[in-house]
């Protein structure tokens, strides 16, 4: 069956403070990040009598001002009565918990989204423990930047996300969510994050996709300490496959990231495509030796500096984890402590 392209409905995002309507009873808020990728985007729904929103942006002093004016302003002082997490990263949860106890919003999230954003924001380290440090030594990171990286304060979950308290209600994968005049099935997708929520509303117009399906670029799929020989690129692939199933052409998704758009089916096949050409690619390359440090111009096709050097590394590592899983490569720990990768 031939699919459409993509297309994008919206030209522009909405500006700092204000939102825009993408369709009847659901608006479009982007709130800023200090990073490259340099917003989020938030959703409020019109729900019976207030709003339930979907993620919250990280906390901040700026990030609690915009939101005290978002519900003066656009959100017409009506309650928010809900926040429904994607998903547990930082630019998603961060400002869930300072919502949940100023303003007693309930919070709705798979449970492993909520554990983890719990355990995470609980887990403040002044210095890398040993396992961190084991685990950049394993990648083979050149010694000058090894010795900076750990030499450095980590950075913590807990500077951007506020304290979780206790207390939410689980989502899971087939559950069926009513907000405002729509309801939404659950579908939960891997790679990104394990359990991520996405929300397919019933009337086939709408998924509310966080960062599981992005346009322009590709959701990191990174290996960290807390599971290092994870393999979040074949539960990527999983996800797509599955969620390949049920999209259509007329949706419209909305990212967590970048602009709304139609064709998901397109988006979805060019993700697909995209990783195992890169997949591809590194199996040419590790003909001779390497260690994950050396692999980062057969996956991004391009050298990675330092601001990015974190988000590139884990994701390699990710792409090595998944051809080691099928057989495909070899590792061997060499007698510096990093891993050596090499095709099978």
């Amino acid at each position: 069956m031939l699919t459409q392209p993509m297309r994008f409905p919206f030209e522009e995002p909405p500006a700092l403070g204000q939102m825009i309507e993408v369709a009847s009873g659901i608006h479009w808020i982007r709130l800023p990040l200090p990073m490259r990728l340099d917003h989020v985007n938030i959703y409020a729904l019109e729900d019976e009598g207030g709003w339930t929103i979907i993620d919250t942006g990280i906390f901040s002093k700026k990030g609690k001002g915009l939101w005290a004016d978002l519900m003066a302003g656009p959100l017409g002082g009506k309650p928010i009565h809900r926040i429904i997490l994607t998903h547990h990263h930082p630019d998603h949860v961060g400002a869930a918990g300072w919502l949940k106890s100023e303003h007693g919003i309930s919070i709705w999230s798979t449970r492993t989204a909520w554990l983890m954003a719990r355990m995470l924001t609980l887990d403040t380290q002044e210095a890398y423990p040993p396992e961190s440090i084991e685990f950049f030594r394993h990648t083979g990171m050149p010694q000058q930047l090894f010795e900076k990286r750990i030499s450095e304060r980590p950075y913590n979950f807990s500077d951007m996300v506020a304290p979780i308290p206790l207390g939410y209600k689980r989502i899971r994968q087939g559950d069926t969510l009513k907000i405002g005049t729509r309801n939404w099935d659950v579908h939960i997708g891997h790679g990104h994050a394990p359990e991520h929520a996405t929300f397919w509303s019933q009337d086939g117009e709408m998924v509310i996709a966080g960062d599981q399906v992005i346009p322009n670029i590709s959701s990191n799929l990174g290996v960290y300490p807390t599971e290092p020989e994870a393999d979040p690129v074949g539960d990527w692939f999983e996800s797509c496959e599955r969620f390949a199933k049920i999209a259509t052409d007329q949706q419209l998704v909305l990212p967590g990231h970048k602009l709304p758009f139609t064709g998901l089916p397109t988006r979805l096949a060019q993700l697909i495509d995209n990783h195992h050409t890169a997949l591809a690619r590194l199996i040419d390359y590790l003909s001779a030796p390497r260690k994950a440090a050396e692999c980062f111009r057969p996956l991004f096709g391009r050298e990675i500096e330092e601001g990015a050097y974190g988000l590139a590394l884990v994701e390699t590592i990710g792409h090595l984890n998944h051809l080691f899983d099928l057989g495909q490569i070899t590792k061997t720990l060499d007698q510096d402590g990093a891993y050596v990768w090499q095709k099978a």
